[in-house]
């Protein structure tokens, strides 16, 4: 048996990552136009200039994500009944990082979902 290693644990964070960077890209501009916060979004804009690039190039961006998010998904839904350590604490660790893992895919999910319909959808039903 392996020893437990980090490795399969970069996966779930790097697709929130990447899944955070969708939500910042669309959804927090359009939150922030929607609420009356223009202004704000204004010098948000040129305080941080890198959200006109994330805009600016969304299709990748998104098609990042997903891809990471599917890897993650895949790898997940793999490991879902591999065996964990028989040290007690090990599988303890081994039970807690995978429930943590899949918690962390989920919210990425979720974000991506959030961020995919403020970056595609709502564009459309809104215009």
């Amino acid at each position: 048996m392996k020893p437990t290693t980090s490795q399969g644990h970069v996966l779930p964070f790097l697709s929130l990552f990447t899944s955070a960077g969708t939500l910042v890209c669309c959804a927090l501009p359009a939150l922030l136009v929607s609420i009356g916060a223009g202004a704000t979004l204004a010098g948000l804009v040129s305080t941080v200039p890198q959200l006109i690039w994330l805009s600016t190039y969304k299709v990748p961006v998104f098609a990042i994500a997903g891809v990471l998010l599917l890897i993650t998904g895949f790898i997940q839904w793999k490991m879902r009944n591999a065996p964990c350590p028989v040290d007690p604490e090990l599988a303890a660790s081994c039970v807690k990082m995978r429930s943590i893992n899949t918690h962390l895919f989920m919210l990425s999910l979720l974000i991506y979902a959030v961020g995919f319909f403020f970056a595609f959808l709502a564009v459309k039903v809104l215009s």
